[in-house]
């Protein structure tokens, strides 16, 4: 079955990768099965697959921030998470025969390339596996509007957002609180907003609005749905520019 874009953003949030036991931290097996996922998933789907991790897992700088951490600081701390976490799933995609690159906002040469979007858009088009960290560079934004903003840049088709803790989609409400939540297969983003279901924050989500760039909300723990969302195979949300 072909690949229904050509071109992705697969946004992962920190905690995917936490050993689950004690909720933290990486997991060296859950990292390579998603570097396994990625790396067939791009060698049979000829598909240009860019990632946008978080850094949940190691620290979160709202987290520090509530805690009494200067906000700036905090979210400075959050970047260097997503970093790590950057040079682990690289590592595990190249130890499976994916070419990697990893690229960050913040410049640390000794450890990665600085993001370049010419130079993403030529990794990519060389079969290349490009992982962006350190979010935007900028303190007060979400690796959720990195994903939409980097997805922009290199002209990504989609975003996919890859859920952790069994939560398969967009529901009417937490369905880990609320059994009567309803799963919702086709949302428009104007609605996303309208109503605060919880996809992306609302800054990612309106700027994925004016851009018109389809979110894919699955869930990422489950083995093959790397693949299952890129085919088009019907197993999470789509968030759309449709209308009503």
């Amino acid at each position: 079955m072909p690949a229904r874009w050509k071109r992705v953003v697969l946004k992962l949030s920190g905690e995917v990768f936490a050993d689950t036991s004690i909720g933290f931290g990486i997991d060296a097996e859950i990292v390579h099965r998603i570097a396994e996922e990625l790396a067939a998933a791009r060698r049979d789907l000829a598909i240009e697959i860019a990632v946008v991790v978080g850094g949940g897992n190691i620290f979160r700088g709202m987290t520090g921030a509530t805690r009494g951490m200067d906000r700036a600081r905090a979210d400075y701390m959050g970047m260097l998470a997503t970093v790590i976490n950057a040079l682990a799933l690289q590592d595990a995609l190249e130890k499976v025969g994916q070419p990697t690159r990893v690229q960050t906002a913040i410049t640390m040469a000794q450890v990665a390339e600085p993001y370049v979007p010419l130079r993403a858009l030529r990794h990519l088009e060389k079969g290349r596996v490009v992982v962006f960290a350190a979010g935007t560079g900028n303190p007060y934004f979400t690796t959720d509007t990195t994903a939409a903003l980097r997805g922009a840049e290199i002209g990504a088709e989609a975003i996919l957002k890859g859920t952790h803790s069994g939560v398969d989609g967009v529901y009417s409400a937490d369905p880990r609180l609320d059994p009567t939540a309803v799963k919702l297969t086709e949302v428009s983003h104007f609605e996303v907003i309208e109503r605060g279901l919880k996809v992306m924050d609302s800054t990612a989500i309106t700027f994925c609005m004016d851009n018109a760039l389809s979110i894919v909300v699955f869930d990422v723990s489950a083995p093959g749905n790397i693949t299952r969302a890129l085919v088009g195979e019907p197993i999470g949300t789509l968030v759309s520019t449709r209308e009503d």
